[in-house]
């Protein structure tokens, strides 16, 4: 299961786009702004990134350039309307693995995503460890010591994003896009409901709030 950053700023496209991604197989988070995407696009978080050039806050070639240079590797496929030649070369030139006019056949996408992920296998660990915390991949079972607890789908999303990403903040809206499959609703409270559920089962310390970001699981120093 690929985890796959897909910055489009048209709604339409990018739900198309994303319904096909899931539908095989792939983990998606939607962004529609560039200074997002440069801010959410790193190594440790994903393994390929589908990027439109024309983005608000900051263009496709701007976010290439900055990810680039803060040396992060993961695959770049640009998605774009635009067809010249000078378009394609400087994404290819600045960085870019791939490029792909609109409109285009999905399969067509499809393959060309396969083959850019060929060269970075996703790594089967089957659980994650965050000290005395395991949570097994597998069997979808969270082991806190010696007790262990079986975890609904959500519970087990949330608790494979938080543990995943142990002491950095996730923010509700990643949260939600990448667990639920929503875009950001600031009328709800589904993730805070989670959250709660999943403190019982790791120790509420263990969970903390940031403020005015969301939720971030604690390490052991």
């Amino acid at each position: 299961m690929s985890r796959i950053l897909l910055v489009e700023d048209e709604p339409g496209i990018a739900s198309f786009i994303a319904k096909g991604l899931k539908a095989a197989g792939h983990v998606v988070v939607v962004v529609s702004d560039g200074r997002i995407a440069v801010r959410v696009a790193r190594d440790d978080d994903f393994d390929l990134v589908l990027l439109d050039l024309g983005l608000p806050g900051l263009d496709g070639h701007g976010v290439l350039a900055r990810i680039r240079e803060r040396g992060e590797q993961l695959p770049v496929i640009i998605l774009t309307a635009r067809s010249g030649v000078e378009d394609a070369v400087g994404s290819l030139d600045g960085g870019a693995d791939d490029y792909v006019t609109k409109p285009f056949r999905f399969e067509e996408l499809l393959a060309r995503i396969k083959a850019r992920l060929r060269d970075r296998p996703p790594v089967d660990v089957g659980r994650i460890e965050v000290d005395d915390i395991v949570l097994d991949l597998h069997t979808r079972r969270l082991h806190v010591g010696d007790r262990s607890d079986e975890l609904s789908a959500r519970e087990f999303g949330l608790a494979e994003l938080l543990m995943d990403n142990a002491g950095h903040a996730m923010t509700r809206e990643r949260i939600l896009s990448q667990v639920w499959g929503y875009d950001h609703d600031p009328g709800s409270n589904i993730v805070d409901v989670y959250v709660g559920y999943l403190r019982r089962k790791v120790g509420h310390e263990r969970i903390e709030t940031v403020r005015g970001v969301g939720y971030r699981f604690v390490v052991s120093p």
